[in-house]
């Protein structure tokens, strides 16, 4: 049997980049692992991010995987580089879409939605140097715990409350484009879509998986054909975290 693609994410945000991964490499099988328990990253310290993605992610590596896909904006920019210096596998990250939200402002404004630690960190700081005209950052705070707790549904009360608090005290200047920074807020989008109507909602999903493709490419580990698949693992609370990702798996 081939060898797996390791996923992970702080929580069940992740969810969303293996509903594409899945899509998009029909013929991959992935393990997704969920750290539910500490979740969420984006309020801890840089180095408890780190500290905690080490420790989540040798669960995947004991599983011999092929490829390692970091889910997380906020782990990404807290151990990205890291991981890359030790480990002998390709190791995917993701950073906020404002690249291609750049290209879609047309003299509004960009929203770029993201949870405090990755706001911060010198990733997202080079990102506003190159492609930051006319972004303003917004620190997501509650919109994980929402998201996490299942509060998914467009007209969810709860989801719309954070959201409404996040973002309306942005909302009197034209919108052109909200960047889900968080791999979470992408379930999110269509309550989205209400509070910001006519922006374009940009994430770096796609842009992701597209790069895993490619780096299993060069490597000649690309599946072309048998039977793919998925394993969900959380790290604590299964019998509420399991059901939860298996319905964000079907939205």
């Amino acid at each position: 049997m081939s060898r797996a693609i390791g996923m992970f994410d702080s929580g069940v945000g992740g969810i969303s980049v293996l509903r594409d991964a899945v899509r998009m490499l029909p013929h991959e099988r992935f393990i997704f692992y969920g750290d539910n328990q500490n979740a969420p990253y984006g309020v801890k310290t840089q180095c408890e991010i780190l500290n905690c993605t080490q420790r989540a992610i040798q669960t995947l590596l004991e599983r011999n995987v092929k490829a390692l896909v970091l889910a997380c904006n906020t782990a990404t920019a807290a151990a990205a580089k890291e991981l890359r210096a030790k480990l002998d596998i390709p190791v995917i990250g993701m950073e906020p879409a404002l690249k291609p939200a750049h290209f879609l402002r047309h003299g509004g404004q960009i929203l770029v939605l993201a949870t405090p630690a990755t706001l911060h960190m010198e990733k997202f700081r080079h990102l506003m140097e190159q492609y930051g005209e006319g972004a303003v950052p917004v620190e997501g705070y509650g919109l994980v715990e929402c998201i996490e707790s299942g509060h998914v549904a467009p007209d969810d009360p709860q989801l719309l409350s954070v959201l409404h608090k996040l973002l309306d005290p942005h909302l009197d200047v034209k919108t052109d484009a909200v960047v889900l920074g968080c791999t979470h807020y992408v379930f999110a989008r269509e309550a989205l879509r209400r509070i910001v109507p006519g922006a374009a909602l940009v994430d770096g999903n796609e842009g992701t998986v597209r790069q895993l493709t490619r780096r299993l490419g060069e490597n000649g580990a690309l599946e072309a054909e048998g039977e793919g698949g998925y394993e969900l693992h959380p790290s604590g609370g299964e019998s509420v975290y399991l059901p939860l990702m298996e319905k964000l798996m079907s939205l």
